[in-house]
């Protein structure tokens, strides 16, 4: 699964220490997400979605290349 959490972020103005205490995790867990080294659950991802004021398919995609 891949994602555009970086992308939309960065075009928020969010430090990703600053993103992370939004939706209420650490700054590792954005981290991680960015590189795509985690998934999260149905529920954090809405969060973020909502945060963005995003469609859900519009942050997070199914990466068919393996």
């Amino acid at each position: 699964m891949g994602n555009t959490i970086k992308i939309h972020r960065q075009m928020a103005g969010l430090t990703q220490e600053d993103f992370a205490q939004r939706i209420g995790v650490t700054r590792q867990t954005i981290i991680a997400m960015e590189k795509g080294n985690y998934v999260p659950s149905v529920l954090l991802a809405l969060k973020i979605a909502r945060e963005f004021e995003k469609p859900l398919e519009e942050i997070f995609y199914v990466d068919e290349s393996g």
